[in-house]
């Protein structure tokens, strides 16, 4: 039974730069090439976390053949062994997982910041949309940073700009065309500033 005698896991790194780039991973390559390594197996915890795209096929000769590593993968219930057929097709399907993978936790982000935004009201920063400001909406739910005072902001209509976005979306919802709109606009802007005084030497 063997012993697992150092750990190699690469944090805030996306599984899609080389191994080279990455931080654990490129300690791990500089591991198995020292001779003296207290090792002779790599077991990777997670393949679709560890290898993307053709990464397996294109590394899978530097274990066995370049540095004599054993490389113990879970899904194939072992050791990788290159002699064995079917392996390699179902590595590539894993690397195609991996894709997969990425692709639904984008979804899953994108998703919860749309409920935050349109259900909550919650601001994920950036400049806020025309029509809206940014107001207080409480402590912060993460109790070590509102016990450092710091509060969570939501997105209020503007009661400046507010208006003037909802009746947009208003004459869009009538089918009125964005050329119509902006006449209209226009015109509703020069009404205002001409009732405003106009001080010397100012102009329209």
């Amino acid at each position: 039974m063997g012993r697992i005698v150092a750990e190699f896991f690469d944090i805030g790194h996306n599984r899609t730069v080389p191994w080279v780039r990455r931080p654990e991973a490129a300690a791990l390559l500089a591991a198995m090439g020292d001779p003296d390594r207290r090792f002779d197996a790599v077991i990777i915890g997670s393949s679709e976390r560890g290898f993307y795209g053709h990464q397996f096929a294109t590394m899978a000769p530097l274990f066995e053949e370049h540095y004599g590593v054993g490389v113990w993968v879970p899904e194939l219930g072992g050791a990788v062994d290159p002699q064995m057929g079917g392996q390699e097709e179902l590595m590539i399907l894993l690397d195609i997982l991996s894709k997969w993978e990425i692709a639904r936790v984008r979804v899953r982000m994108r998703s919860a910041m749309t409920v935050q935004t349109r259900d909550q009201g919650r601001y994920l920063g950036g400049r806020p949309p025309y029509g809206y400001r940014l107001a207080d909406a409480g402590p912060h739910p993460n109790r070590a940073l509102a016990r450092r005072g710091l509060r969570i902001q939501s997105l209020d209509i503007d009661p400046y700009c507010g208006p003037a976005l909802s009746w947009i979306f208003t004459q869009r919802l009538a089918r009125h065309s964005m050329a119509r709109i902006t006449r209209a606009l226009s015109r509703l802007w020069l009404a205002e500033i001409t009732d405003i005084p106009q001080q010397k030497g100012s102009c329209i």
